[in-house]
């Protein structure tokens, strides 16, 4: 079942980065990455054509209360996002029904890819998600071409469940991965 979440308030703080909800004078930062042509493909949208676009986007992340903004600390600077989705429980079956469980999805600023932030990020999510949202379980699905979130997906210690295809918002086919990590796996990798 996919439980309701409320992330307002909510600060999570690694290393070197810091997620907190979205906030209307992001705008800029976020637009600058999400114009970025091959950024949001790699998650089933395009590239924003406009600021307002973006900002349309952004009301939603504010409004949504699940999307958190992965801010680089030493600049202050919005580089991505983390949202804490609704996963589609038709697709998982039974095993799932009665367990509390959402999907976790990202997009990163093609300048900071390669070097270890969204992984950084996944850490701190999934630690939010199994201590404070006490979730069974979290999934993570990605494109099958898309091998940067595969590793990303390998090295927060998820694990293959299915593959499928997935309609994206423009009416494009793509093979997609969903892979799980539960609540006991997360807490063995500790």
């Amino acid at each position: 079942m996919n439980p309701d979440i409320n992330i307002t308030g909510i600060r999570l703080e690694t290393n070197s980065l810091i997620l907190r909800p979205f906030k209307k004078d992001d705008l800029k930062d976020f637009n600058e990455y999400a114009k970025i042509p091959g950024v949001g493909e790699m998650a089933g949208r395009t590239h924003h054509e406009s600021i307002e676009e973006s900002s349309k986007i952004l009301d939603m992340f504010i409004n949504g209360k699940k999307t958190f903004a992965i801010i680089k600390k030493e600049t202050g600077k919005v580089i991505g996002s983390f949202g804490i989705e609704k996963y589609k429980e038709e697709l998982v079956g039974e095993k799932y029904k009665n367990l509390k469980c959402r999907e976790i999805g990202y997009v990163l600023s093609k300048n900071f890819w390669g070097k270890g932030y969204m992984t950084e990020a996944g850490h701190a999510i999934l630690e939010y998600c199994f201590d404070t949202l006490e979730l069974d379980a979290v999934f993570c699905g990605y494109f099958k071409k898309n091998t940067q979130s595969k590793r990303v997906s390998e090295k927060l210690g998820f694990n293959y469940l299915l593959e499928h295809f997935f309609y994206t918002k423009y009416g494009t086919k793509e093979q997609a991965i969903l892979t799980v990590i539960h609540n006991s796996q997360w807490r063995k990798q500790l």
